[in-house]
């Protein structure tokens, strides 16, 4: 693995060394032991959108390791003075000893990467969120034992989480059912490849109550994402039926978890009420990204 652009690039094997990775760092971490990591590494963080989670946990991850993270947003570098972002690559390959980038196109992440002599970690795009999703495979596992066998119900929008939890939890050997408004559906890219794997079952509906029946795990997410405040109101008319609440938990299995990336809407897709009842889990997740971004640091950087 050279970088990580997106899940659909991965294996199982690649999959299964980051979270075994990732529980390893996590046991050390809790433990006071010192990660075996090269000190010194530099992890340049470029922000085109603003974080809460991706910026502490990265910061952090890369502070346990031994190394340092530098912070960079549009207004804090030449990139919001229109500098080519493939000169950016050149310039922070020479510096630094790993690229992680927050941002809206895909398309920049894999510019990125052409240009760039170091890895390059898509901390978010429009397309896919594959650090958020790696933390919440680890998460499953850490509750559940296992992966393969179980299912995924995504309730929400198509967006970045729904495809990356789709292409994790396929290639993880997970059954996956997403509930999506018609116009709100999961990337044609995402979809294509739920349609050759073989060892796992896949279904697209619009009917959140037929995603839900007996799943082992519930995702939701914000039905407006960062860039899409002016469609706040028309999406609340589209996803109404779509909110994670008592009867559709009702229709999943008696242990089913829930999932959110944060932040929650409360009382939009998911009630106060089984947010508050599945918080554990929720928080489990959130602490989990620093461990698998960790993770994902080391496989990258350790050479």
């Amino acid at each position: 693995m050279k970088h990580l652009l997106k899940l659909l690039d991965l294996s199982r094997d690649d999959i299964t060394l980051i979270l075994d990775t990732a529980d390893a760092l996590k046991s050390e971490q809790k433990s006071g032991k010192k990660h075996d990591f090269p000190a010194g590494k530099t992890l340049a963080m470029i922000f085109a959108k603003s974080s809460t989670r991706t910026r502490v946990s990265f910061e952090t991850g890369i502070f346990q390791l031994g190394g340092q993270g530098i912070f960079l947003s549009n207004a804090d570098s030449q990139l919001g003075r229109g500098e080519p972002l493939q000169d950016t690559a050149r310039v922070l390959s020479r510096y630094c000893d790993c690229i992680m980038i927050r941002t809206y196109e895909q398309k920049e992440v894999e510019n990125l990467a052409k240009f760039a002599t170091i890895p390059v970690i898509n901390a978010l795009t429009d397309f896919e969120h594959p650090c958020q999703v790696l933390a919440d495979l680890q998460t499953i596992r850490e509750h559940k034992g296992k992966l393969a066998g179980l299912k995924i119900a995504y309730i929400g929008d198509g967006n970045n989480m729904a495809n990356s939890i789709i292409a994790g939890g396929l290639i993880c050997g997970m059954d996956v059912s997403a509930a999506c408004p018609e116009d709100y559906r999961p990337a044609r890219e995402t979809l294509d490849f739920a349609a050759t794997v073989t060892d796992a079952k896949f279904e697209l509906t619009a009917d959140p109550k037929v995603a839900a029946k007996d799943a082992d795990v519930i995702f939701t997410d914000v039905w407006a994402s960062m860039g899409q405040e002016s469609e706040a109101e028309k999406r609340k008319i589209a996803f109404r039926g779509y909110c994670v609440d008592d009867s559709i938990m009702a229709l999943a299995k008696p242990d089913c978890m829930v999932q959110h990336c944060l932040p929650a809407h409360r009382g939009e897709e998911i009630t106060e009420k089984v947010f508050e009842e599945h918080a554990d889990e929720i928080f489990d997740e959130a602490e989990n990204r620093l461990h698998a971004q960790k993770a994902i640091m080391y496989l990258l950087m350790k050479k």
